[in-house]
């Protein structure tokens, strides 16, 4: 099973050119932006420099030459940058793409010119040129990127930082198209805000696998203690964080063979994410908890989300993918006294020891713990959310709106203390009480996915322009626009 958050990412490369124009800058772009690629370790798909005249695109017959060459590289190319030296050729740069059929991310660059080198012989033009691929690109119905500034030198910093995050919209468009969310048990009763839309998921691409969570803790049961996966398992239990001494070695065992259980449904049904009914079943029925399992998952970049909610795990899924590292699933929770831009996420004890920054607790369950007893609760990953940047995402399913939907915005995990039990992030975002505000009148759930670092714009520009889920974000302008083009 190829896990999409670490696979390598490869994009087929352009170089467009319009014949009448110079066309000796053709080759130094094709040499700067295949640099910058292995530089980020990226892979890059193009033909040899020979195939076309100035090894770049400028005709009807160049095009059917590329198009054809990445047609069949249709299961390897995660998207494709065009680069315009000059004023390009809008009709082949066209025909490229509506005849190659990839349905992949496009960024499109144009090169400045030098004020001093506009002479007929020297002149570039692409400022313009690129009015005119993406106004052929809209008649098409072809959505693109673009890069920070209309125009920019191809061996410049800024259009290398542009490739690093075009390299990670694709990734997390590539993994969000066709992906599959596993669902262990049934929605936790009295949980309605989990309910969600599993046809309008899969109108996405999306699909989700079920499973009785009896099944899985027969599964579970059914594991022999001297397995040897289970004991890989104990030993990477024991190797994850601080287990307090009173806990027994078969508690420890209990939550390994669970562990192990999810992981095998997991790996055989090839989920790049999943859901787990987390209480109270699992540990009336079986007796652990199952957040260690989901914090362990999360750390190898295979999110999971707790109270079985599927559109949660996608929202982990998707900051993974964006940001390359662990993500975790929280509430928005408390109120941090009379701060009004901060407030207190937290949950039971979920997060992945990399999003936690520091070595966990594993412990038991304390809420849920003092009502059962905590001898049945094994498994919390408890620890405080080390400072520093975050990212939140979160996409629902609106059945009244026939839609999914989504926000997303950035802020900071704080220092600031909180003498609460689980795992905790105390957290500060700009105009805190205006999200608030978005996120109760638009049916949003408690849940919110957190990554750590500012991945804001990689994940809107994916599920806007890609997935063509409506979002709002946080600490971007509203973009004026007039009408989305038909696909």
């Amino acid at each position: 099973m190829t896990n999409n958050a670490t696979r390598k990412v490869t994009l087929g490369v352009v170089i467009g050119s319009r014949a009448f124009f110079n066309g000796a800058p053709c080759k130094a772009a094709r040499d700067e932006v295949l640099a910058h690629l292995e530089r980020l370790g990226v892979g890059a798909e193009i033909l040899p420099f020979e195939a076309t005249v100035n090894g770049a695109v400028q005709s009807v017959e160049d095009a059917k030459l590329y198009a054809a060459h990445f047609a069949g590289k249709r299961g390897e190319i995660d998207g494709l940058v065009i680069c315009l030296p000059n004023f390009g050729d809008e009709i082949a740069v066209s025909e490229l793409v509506n005849r190659a059929r990839l349905d992949v991310p496009i960024l499109l660059q144009a090169s400045n010119d030098e004020i001093d080198k506009v002479d007929v012989h020297s002149r570039r033009d692409a400022f313009c040129g690129k009015l005119s691929v993406a106004n052929n690109f809209y008649q098409y119905g072809v959505p693109f990127t673009e890069t920070t500034s209309h125009t920019c030198d191809v061996s410049s910093e800024e259009f290398g930082a542009d490739l690093d995050r075009f390299a990670r919209v694709c990734r997390t468009v590539r993994g969000l198209k066709n992906a599959r969310i596993g669902a262990i048990g049934a929605r936790t009763g009295p949980f309605q805000t989990m309910r969600f839309s599993e046809k309008l998921l899969q109108d996405s691409g999306l699909t989700v696998v079920t499973v009785d969570l009896s099944e899985m803790i027969a599964a579970a049961a059914a594991i022999a203690d001297d397995d040897a996966d289970l004991t890989a398992k104990l030993a990477a239990i024991k190797a994850y964080g601080t287990i307090p001494g009173h806990i027994t070695e078969v508690q420890i065992a209990k939550q390994a063979k669970w562990s192990l259980a999810v992981n095998r449904w997991i790996a055989e049904n090839e989920c790049d994410a999943s859901a787990i009914q987390c209480w109270r079943s699992l540990q009336d029925n079986f007796g652990c908890a199952t957040c260690l399992t989901m914090s362990m998952m999360g750390e190898e970049l295979m999110p999971s989300a707790c109270e079985v909610d599927v559109m949660g795990a996608i929202s982990m899924y998707a900051l993974t993918l964006s940001a390359g590292t662990p993500s975790a699933i929280l509430d928005w929770n408390n109120n941090y006294a009379d701060e009004v831009d901060k407030c207190v996420c937290t949950h039971c004890g979920n997060y992945p020891k990399q999003f936690i920054g520091a070595t966990p607790e594993v412990g038991e369950l304390d809420v849920l713990g003092e009502t059962i007893g905590r001898s049945k609760c094994f498994g919390a990953v408890k620890g405080k959310v080390q400072p520093g940047p975050m990212t939140f995402f979160r996409v629902s399913s609106d059945d009244r709106a026939g839609t999914l939907k989504a926000y997303t915005g950035q802020g900071e995990f704080t220092a600031d203390p909180f003498p609460m039990d689980g795992g905790i992030a105390v957290t500060q975002v700009n105009r805190l009480r205006e999200l608030m505000g978005f996120v109760t009148q638009n049916g949003f759930e408690h849940h919110v996915a957190m990554v750590r670092g500012h991945h804001a714009e990689i994940v809107a520009e994916a599920v806007t322009r890609y997935m063509r889920w409506p979002l709002y974000n946080h600490d971007a302008p509203a973009v004026p626009t007039l009408t989305w083009p038909a696909r």
